[in-house]
């Protein structure tokens, strides 16, 4: 004998928990100055300002995860200031 009754599919919930993914806005941040300041450091305030400020925010941004932007800025930011304190003391040097 066959039943009648209409069948009811059965359906299964699957919850998948995704970890959130980190950012590290600020060592992002110190990356983007740094990398405008390389091409504009042929202006000089606004070059110096952008170094100093890639440098101060990469900085923050190592003590945060992921650190691959922070890195960079600050590899960055380190090496453009040290080309401008020494284009300062070769100034320094010519004017003296």
């Amino acid at each position: 004998m066959e039943d009648s009754t209409p069948q009811t599919p059965q359906t299964q919930t699957v919850i998948v928990e995704r970890e959130a993914e980190q950012k590290n806005g600020l060592g992002l941040a110190g990356f983007i100055l740094a990398l405008i300041a390389l091409f504009l450091d042929w202006l000089p305030i606004i070059g110096w300002i952008l170094w100093l400020l890639g440098a101060i925010f990469s900085t923050i941004g190592l003590f945060k995860k992921p650190r691959g932007f922070a890195i960079a800025g600050f590899v960055i930011s380190f090496f453009g200031l040290i080309l401008l304190l020494l284009a300062l003391g070769v100034l320094a040097a010519l004017v003296a």
